[in-house]
């Protein structure tokens, strides 16, 4: 008994939980490298969580007078959603893979903290249209490195329009301060004692 217990026990992932606007969650880590490990928050599916920070990202938004909200795919899309129901406004997806049907595409490219590959983050001809000369909100699930936000920012210089204001759910790790971003909490990066 005590044997198919350990079993049972060593077969549960470790998490570290969270609760934003009131929601709780159980986030899943995950090991970026040798030693260091996130908490990765997914937010595909999960409506109660969505519609709960949206709610309330959506209030600490309103001050900064957005036109259009901007986020990169996938996993922010529900957030974007919400959010644009919320605040009435319109939002964009940055594509991660060029289809012949987005035309003359702006691009830039990044590299994935979760995968640490590079990835091109990539405007559809219509929605720079839609973007050129407004205000733009850049949204994402989790700010970590602040690569996919560089990658998104230059996006939004190439369009000519305007940054508005930088926000997600949550930021993480200590690269930055992060002050500059409208979140709604921060997540540690888990570092393995090596002493």
């Amino acid at each position: 008994m005590d044997a198919q217990m350990d079993a049972q026990m060593g077969a549960q992932p470790e998490t570290f939980t969270i609760e934003v606007a009131g929601v709780k969650r159980d986030l899943r880590l995950f090991a970026i490298k040798p030693g260091v490990r996130i908490a990765i928050l997914n937010i595909l599916g999960d409506t109660e969580f969505v519609q709960a920070v949206s709610r309330e990202l959506a209030v600490k938004l309103q001050p900064y007078a957005a036109e259009v909200l901007l986020t990169p795919e996938a996993k922010s899309i529900p957030l974007a959603h919400a959010l644009a129901v919320e605040m009435n406004l319109p939002y964009v997806v940055l594509r991660k893979t060029h289809k012949p049907y987005m035309g003359d595409a702006i691009k830039a490219e990044t590299l994935s903290i979760t995968t640490g590959e590079p990835q091109t983050l990539f405007l559809d001809e219509k929605d720079r249209a839609l973007i050129k000369g407004r205000r733009v909100a850049l949204i994402d699930d989790v700010i970590s490195t602040g690569s996919t936000l560089q990658a998104m920012r230059l996006v939004v210089q190439k369009a000519e329009a305007e940054i508005a204001v930088e926000a997600a759910i949550l930021t993480e790790g200590d690269r930055a301060t992060w002050t500059n971003i409208v979140a709604l909490g921060h997540l540690p990066v888990f570092v393995d004692d090596q002493g």
